[in-house]
């Protein structure tokens, strides 16, 4: 019966209370998408995603299949890898600076002077949220330094930044159902997934980072 009337069973899944999709929309209309399109046509323009991380050193759990429930080992605790990322749009190659401390403006300033430094004489642009960290002084000035133009989302819009679906598949890829004995094993799997996933998971995230955005609320 469900099939007859197109049912599916969909999990469901939250937005944003405060998100706005009348300022979705219109940014990526007149910013995002403009801006896509100009780095596709001009190798000398690289579009990168910025967005932190915060993993918790404990077990993450998923679906597997099995005959019965299996149990995975859990570290708890309260250390955390914190990982801000800066994807290229154009080759899914993601710059970072991660810690097992926290993410300030000084992270993000360490990030924008590897950017300069890998680009070159490029110009640069970083798409990133409203996170009090990176929409202050320092950085807008370290950023007008570097020549790196910042453009700031609208807020409470995750799904315009093409790095949150990367994050997904990184829970989901390395840390599901998987169990790491110490936390110096757990930073450094993380460094190493994040730094060589464009190579080791190349199609895949050719499919996953494709430059279609959902408007929330639509």
């Amino acid at each position: 019966m469900a099939k007859k009337n197109a049912f599916r069973c969909i999990k469901s899944r939250t937005v944003p209370r405060k998100a706005n999709k009348e300022a979705q929309r219109s940014f990526l209309d007149t910013q995002l998408k403009p801006l896509m399109k100009k780095a596709k046509k001009d190798k000398n323009i690289e579009v990168y995603f910025s967005d932190a991380v915060h993993l918790i050193y404990g077990g993450y759990t998923g679906y597997c299949w099995c005959r019965q429930r299996v149990s995975v080992k859990s570290a708890y605790g309260r250390k955390r890898a914190n990982c801000l990322g800066f994807l290229n749009s154009k080759t899914n190659q993601i710059t970072t600076v991660i810690n097992d401390t926290y993410i300030n403006s000084n992270s993000v300033i360490e990030g924008l002077e590897k950017l300069r430094k890998i680009n070159g004489d490029k110009k640069i642009y970083v798409i990133l949220d409203n996170a009090r960290y990176q929409r202050c002084k320092l950085v807008e000035e370290k950023a007008k330094e570097l020549n790196i133009v910042l453009v700031f989302l609208p807020p409470y819009s995750p799904n315009l930044n093409l790095i949150e679906r990367f994050w997904k598949f990184l829970r989901k890829e390395l840390l599901e159902n998987k169990y790491m004995e110490t936390f110096k094993e757990y930073m450094i799997s993380i460094d190493n997934f994040v730094t060589n996933a464009y190579i080791n998971f190349k199609e895949k995230l050719h499919t996953l980072l494709v430059h279609n955005f959902e408007i929330l609320g639509e």
